[in-house]
């Protein structure tokens, strides 16, 4: 039976079986292992908890600020009139706009810094498969900013109550299901962003693409009068997900808008993994 050039600290040889002993074993590796990999290095940067706490910082600055505006924008002087009030859960929402880049910035991160320092090589060296790299990253991305929004989106109607007063509405089901929905759309739009700087590779290049792509050109398309201009910016990743969020039913369902934003996410992650598979380390 061949050998492989490597001993153990015991002085004997490694050989081919306990090589494929070893990859059979799931504990020590595969994508389960990638997984513990990429989570382990992702609360290791430093940047990543300035990144959460900013988000938080963000999301109560915007949503007082929001609630003030309402509050004080009402023209009718009376709640019970039911002309004015708002959904709490409606402020997390609109609050978002702002407070997504500091949850975004945490996704970059989480590609883009290790081709910063170079520990991408490690990376790919010890998961060969650069779809169970891509797959790792995106669980842990996905699953983080999903637990995230949850939180953010109770922050948000929990900062807005006292300052809303009478002109806020507070209905569980319908709370819960707003911090959802912000949940939902920050773990795609953060995958979105992981598939980005997969294929970028560069923090300033991703993060630059990504607020153009969900800020800049929906909003300059949307000044135009032409239609089709404006059902190109209604097709945008960062549009698609308001009209989700927001339960719009113009220009199209919100169910639509998930779709859209979920096949935005797709595209992403196959160009990443396209990159990573022609271009390597």
């Amino acid at each position: 039976m061949s050998t492989v050039n490597a001993r153990r600290p015991g002085g004997s040889t490694v050989t081919s079986a306990d090589v494929t002993t070893n990859r059979g074993n799931p504990s020590g590796g595969g994508l389960g292992g990638a997984i513990a990999s990429e989570w382990t290095k992702l609360w290791s940067v430093r940047s990543v908890w300035w990144a959460l706490l900013a988000s938080v910082l963000l999301m109560a600055a915007a949503s007082a600020q929001l609630a003030i505006y309402v509050r004080n924008s009402n023209t009718d002087t009376d709640a019970a009139n039911d002309q004015g009030v708002v959904a709490l859960g409606r402020i997390a929402v609109d609050s978002l706009e702002l407070t997504q880049f500091a949850v975004l910035a945490m996704a970059i991160l989480v590609i883009t810094a290790e081709y910063a320092t170079g520990t991408i090589r490690a990376t790919l060296q010890w998961t060969p498969s650069r779809g169970h790299v891509i797959l790792a990253k995106t669980t842990v991305v996905g699953g983080v900013t999903l637990v995230l929004g949850v939180l953010l989106g109770a922050l948000g109607a929990a900062v807005a109550d006292p300052i809303l007063g009478d002109w806020g509405r507070f209905d569980l089901p319908e709370t819960i299901g707003d911090a959802l929905g912000v949940a939902a759309y920050l773990a795609l739009i953060s995958v979105f962003t992981l598939g980005v700087g997969a294929a970028l590779r560069s923090a300033v290049a991703t993060l630059t693409s990504v607020f153009l792509i969900l800020t800049v050109v929906p909003a300059t398309l949307g000044l135009s009068d032409v239609t089709i201009v404006n059902r190109i910016a209604d097709a945008l990743p960062g549009t698609a997900g308001l009209h989700f969020l927001r339960g719009d039913t113009d220009p199209y369902p919100p169910v639509v808008g998930l779709v859209v934003l979920v096949g935005w996410v797709l595209l992403a992650l196959l160009a990443g993994h396209t990159v990573l598979r022609r271009r390597d380390a």
